[in-house]
């Protein structure tokens, strides 16, 4: 039997599920869009999971699993009942991710998540699978699909992006007016100068920013400038000094995390100029 399970990373996008049974004479499709009413618990393909990320059901709710996107590349994949509450253990298994960027006309990019059992998992079982983007992939809009995952005596194909959560469910950014955020930008570091503060007028993104909407666009076209950390479009509003020079950014959450890089990797920070859709 094979059945199609597709996750995805956003509030509120879509998701179909392809069911494929044993006879051959009919294909029933089941598509889940918005929930229909709130009082049916099935419906609840876009609700936030236990862990932050995206709870989707498998058919009429006979698994469920949660993607969640973590800022640094990782991606966790879990596995759940029927009643999302409950962990579903599976056989340890490695699974193949085929990577491939929104907008982009090259080819997928394979990356393994492998098992790791979380605390109370049975031996030889697992209910954790992660993976980890490579450095260029991370930030950027993408969608993962794993061909092949074993749920009993049944095979899956999943797929799932963080379109939305690839931005629009960020975490708070440091960027708010806080006091890990005037740390962050009002004291100097690595290739972030007092000169740069200065420049920036002496306050915090959140601040100087406040009311501007991010607008991400992964379809960028040659000449375009693009932020130096999700690689989409940049947003000239969103432009922070750093090392003297200017940036450009799509949305706070990543200045914040330019400005980190700075301060502890000051080697990798590259001039604005390298920052151009070739």
């Amino acid at each position: 039997m094979l059945r199609e399970w597709v996750l995805f990373g956003g509030l509120f996008t879509a998701a179909t599920v392809i069911i494929v049974g044993c006879n051959n004479n009919q294909v029933p499709v089941e598509t889940a869009t918005e929930p229909k009413a709130p009082d049916r618990p099935e419906d609840h393909g876009h609700e936030p999971g236990a862990h932050g990320g995206i709870l989707i059901s498998l058919g009429k709710d006979s698994y469920h699993a949660e993607a969640v996107f973590a800022r640094n590349g990782v991606v966790r994949l879990y596995t759940l009942g029927k009643d999302e509450a409950r962990i579903q253990e599976v056989e340890i298994q490695e699974l193949v991710g085929h990577v491939t960027v929104a907008g982009s006309t090259e080819g997928a990019t394979e990356v393994k998540f492998v098992a790791e059992p979380q605390k109370g998992d049975s031996a030889g079982k697992t209910s954790l699978f992660v993976g980890k983007l490579p450095a260029d992939l991370v930030r950027k809009t993408i969608k993962i699909t794993i061909n092949n995952i074993q749920i009993g005596t049944e095979r899956f194909r999943i797929a799932f992006s963080n379109e939305k959560a690839a931005h629009d469910a960020d975490p708070k950014p440091t960027g708010a007016d806080s006091d890990e955020a005037r740390k962050l930008y009002l004291t100097p570091g690595g290739k972030y100068t007092a000169a740069d503060i200065q420049a920036n007028g002496n306050t915090v993104p959140g601040v100087k920013f406040k009311g501007i909407k991010s607008d991400h666009n992964a379809k960028t076209k040659a000449g375009d400038k693009i932020c130096p950390i999700s690689m989409s479009k940049s947003n000239p509003k969103f432009t922070w000094v750093v090392g003297g020079k200017s940036y450009e950014f799509c949305c706070l959450p990543c200045i914040d995390e330019f400005v980190q890089n700075a301060k502890d990797k000051p080697d990798e920070i590259k001039d604005p100029s390298e920052y151009i859709k070739k």
